[in-house]
């Protein structure tokens, strides 16, 4: 019996033992599942998918039926997943951590082997594909910029977006968003808000050094992102480390203008922990006098999983830069001696949690300090003594010129250079400082419907002084945003997005901003000449803060102190600066042809911007106080003119426009890419001619006769009926990439027509007048901009490449006024040795 007992036992346990070998998911494992689905989400079966851990395949397998998959691994650490399918290419996860007895999901989206689609962010809030999308985005990656100093090229390869540079190497740089103004764009990196208070950012000091890709959304999203994302949204997200060991990566280049670049970058993985580091220096002479420029940028991203559902993320990117300030320098022949220098930190600590399968959250602290000084050593240009107001006035004046604009109209003279009430050498210094806290939570309802809701703070603080003129200016905005989205699908042919956001901002006070975004598959995308045909909708309204010098500059306040300015501010309307409002629909389709190698986007906008903030120019704002005396007009303007002018929400307009795109692979190394932009826009309302009517052209009284009195010209804003300033009404791209063997090569180009646009002359002539101003109508010369880059990849660590830019040596792409960078080169090596490159 006791045998028998043992026995018995002794059968069970080997039965056990026996099944949990068999068994292996019993065994303390590391459970990685998800499923596989193509861009709109259907599900893919029989799709192969692989675990990789330090480069080797640790398991793989098949996705069923409804394409989900189950991997396990018998130890702990980092891995990725990688699957690929019939007719999809292979596509890779994000690097993460599964520890012994954690079960994680990684779900993925399979990319056509022929049209590129990416994940976007901006237009939901949450990971989606570019299919599920109804609103207008476009994802640069980092081989779209390769080799290149900035982002300005690349941008311009984006359908609706419009790159304005005013010179050369580090000039501002400016982008317009379907007509919209460069101010009323929100601008992320890795979520910190980058632009300055008030929307304000320059595209020309942001190095591509450590940048991993930029998403551009067009239209308003200040329902998710709150003030300043009125027209569209730039996301910039910075590089992560991957490769199992360390990576080290060189890349060094030199050209002519003096122009050379050292890069250097790190990166890895080690357990719970990724990391990258980068660091580059930049320096050009210029082509012109006194316009010497330098930018050193550094890029850190540092990531750690304490647990397979959490990921802590921290961020830095910090910008040093300094820039000649010649000027407008076709106005005068003469180089104006100043200087800006940027100092520019964006930090970011990000703690991402999946709680459940189904829901997620996230809690971001961004911080952005950006400082600016500018000085001016001594006035530049020829001391001349004419009569101004009746009192002998000392300027200092450039060269006699000829200015001809692209519509034909020329006018001769000396413009003033600088001024005779000013001191130097002057100097001035400004600050733009957030403090941002942003708080997600989203939840999936059902597989079919998403719920999510946010919240931001922000603590804006901002300075401008002039210690020169004893100005000394400063402000604090505490900010509130409020966010509610629901987003979904039915059957994986028709996706929406419906939410609300509410800003409470210290300015203007409270503002909501809905959006309505859809799209809807007419024809599921297949085999055959044309298969596919996507519709998409998009409705948004969005709203932009006053910028520090606009909220300083007041033309209410202006005239609040100034006789007789109450009868003024009460006659034309005037109120206190306050918020930027537009709104915007589009529609459009997309269209797959010749079994989905090609992809046509053709997409209709029309977009309403009201209560725009408009700059008065100081000699328009005598005009309003008749009864000032020469002495106190002078007076008034040397005032203005020494603290930046005037502002006031005077000026709308509205923006239509038809963008067109077209996708085209037509062998696996080849790659096609155009499109082109109509966009017609046309002026409201604006204060140079509703309270200076009929226009701003005629001359103080006594002065020289303007070049054009019969013909109406706004000096400093576009007038009724035109067309707001540099926003040309044809622009387009093409890109054309070749990859093959140890050879690739990219050729860009880029076009944009004539545009309408000031010679900003107005006062300041020989009297005070406005004999140098032109006809608005196409005034800025239209451009035709190619750019060609080739490297060569000698050996696996070694890389030789040249970049040719502005190959036909166009003089005109900068606004009038503002000589453009002729013809550049640049060859130089890359250096790549440990893990795989960092870029």
């Amino acid at each position: 019996m006791r045998v028998s007992k043992w026995c018995s036992r002794h059968r069970l346990c080997t039965a056990i033992l026996l099944f949990i070998a068999c068994s292996p998911q019993l065994l303390p494992a590391a459970i990685v599942h998800g499923t596989v689905t193509d861009p709109r989400g259907a599900a893919i079966s029989g799709a192969a998918v692989a675990l990789i851990q330090n480069g080797k395949v640790v398991t793989n397998t098949h996705t069923d039926a409804t394409g989900g998959y189950t991997l396990s691994c018998g130890v702990g650490g980092r891995f990725i997943v990688l699957a690929a399918g019939t007719s999809f290419r292979q596509v890779g996860t994000q690097t993460f951590y599964a520890g012994k007895l954690d079960s994680v999901q990684q779900d993925v989206v399979l990319e056509l082997d022929t049209v590129r689609q990416s994940i976007v962010v901006t237009a939901s809030g949450l990971p989606a594909p570019q299919a599920q999308t109804g609103a207008s985005v476009d994802v640069l990656h980092a081989p779209d910029f390769q080799n290149r100093f900035t982002l300005i090229d690349p941008l311009r390869q984006v359908p609706g977006v419009n790159v304005v540079t005013y010179g050369q190497y580090g000039s501002a740089t400016s982008i317009f968003v379907r007509g919209g103004n460069s101010d009323a764009n929100r601008v992320l990196i890795d979520g910190v808000p980058a632009e300055d208070l008030g929307g304000r950012f320059d595209l020309g000091s942001v190095s591509t050094t450590g940048i991993d890709s930029v998403e551009v959304f067009r239209g308003p999203n200040s329902v998710l992102y709150g003030s300043d994302a009125a027209a569209g949204l730039f996301s910039i997200t910075t590089t992560r480390g991957t490769t199992p060991t360390p990576s080290f990566f060189y890349q060094g280049d030199a050209g002519n203008y003096y122009t050379y670049r050292n890069e250097l970058q790190t990166g890895g993985t080690h357990n719970k922990l990724d990391y990258y580091g980068a660091f580059s220096r930049l320096n050009s002479s210029n082509d012109i006098a006194l316009s010497q420029y330098h930018n050193v940028a550094s890029s850190l991203n540092l990531g750690y999983s304490p647990t397979s559902t959490t990921q802590i993320r921290a961020t830095a990117r910090n910008t040093t830069a300094a820039l000649g300030l010649p000027g407008a320098y076709n106005f005068y022949d003469i180089a104006n001696d100043g200087k800006q220098s940027d100092q520019d930190l964006f930090v970011s600590t990000t703690i991402d949690n999946q709680t459940t399968d189904s829901w997620h959250n996230m809690v971001r602290y961004g911080l952005a300090r950006k400082r600016e000084q500018a000085a001016q050593w001594y006035a530049a240009g020829i001391p001349i003594t004419t009569i101004q107001f009746g009192f002998p006035t000392l300027n200092y004046y450039g060269l006699p010129v000829t200015i001809t604009g692209a519509n034909g109209y020329s006018v001769s003279g000396q413009a003033q250079l600088n001024s005779g009430f000013g001191t130097y050498p002057n100097a001035s210094d400004a600050s733009s400082n957030r403090d941002q806290l942003y708080a997600q939570t989203d939840y999936k309802i059902t597989p079919h419907l998403t719920a999510l809701g946010g919240f931001r703070y922000e603590d804006e603080r901002g300075s401008s002084n002039y210690p020169t003129y004893g100005i000394s200016e400063s402000l604090e905005r505490p900010n509130f945003d409020y966010t509610l989205q629901f987003a979904g699908d039915f059957k994986n042919r028709f996706f929406y997005q419906l939410g609300g956001g509410v800003q409470k901002n210290h300015v203007y006070g409270v503002q909501g901003t809905p959006r309505v975004s859809s799209a809807y598959y007419l024809q599921r995308p297949g085999a055959g000449l044309i298969h596919g045909t996507k519709l998409n909708f998009n409705f948004a309204k969005g709203v932009r803060e006053p910028s520090l010098a606009e909220q300083f500059g007041s033309l209410y306040d202006t005239l609040l102190s100034q006789p007789g300015g109450p009868e003024a501010i009460l006659q034309d309307n005037i109120s206190q600066i306050g918020a930027e409002r537009d709104r915007t629909y589009d529609g459009g389709v997309e269209q797959s042809l010749l079994s989905q190698k090609m992809l046509l986007r053709v997409t209709y906008f029309h977009n309403e911007f009201g209560n725009q903030i408009e700059y008065i120019d100081p000699f328009a704002v005598p005009q309003l106080l008749p009864n000032l005396t020469p002495a106190e007009q002078q007076a008034l303007i040397a005032f203005l003119q020494n603290n930046g002018g005037s502002y006031a929400n005077s000026l709308s307009f509205n923006a239509q426009g038809v963008e067109s795109q077209l996708e085209y692979q037509p062998l696996p190394h080849l790659f096609l890419r155009t499109g082109y932009t109509y966009l017609d826009a046309k002026v409201q309302h604006s204060f140079t001619s509703d309270a200076l009517s009929p226009s701003y052209n005629t001359g103080l009284p006594g002065g020289p006769i303007p070049s054009f009195s019969n013909i109406p010209i706004g000096s400093t804003s576009p007038l009724v009926g035109a067309r707001p300033f540099r926003r040309p009404p044809n622009t387009g791209f093409v890109t054309m990439a070749y990859s093959h063997s140890k050879y690739s090569a990219t050729m860009t180009g880029a076009y944009a027509s004539r545009s309408d646009d000031s010679t900003f002359l107005g006062g300041y002539d020989f009297a005070a007048g406005n004999s140098l101003l032109l006809p608005n109508r196409n005034l800025d010369h239209s451009y035709q901009r190619f750019n060609l880059g080739m490297t060569y990849q000698a050996t696996t660590w070694l890389g030789i490449y040249t970049q040719t830019n502005n190959i036909f040596n166009q003089s005109h792409i900068a606004p009038i006024g503002y000589p453009s960078l002729p013809f550049a080169i640049q060859t130089g090596i890359k250096v790549a040795f440990g893990g795989h490159s960092a870029k």
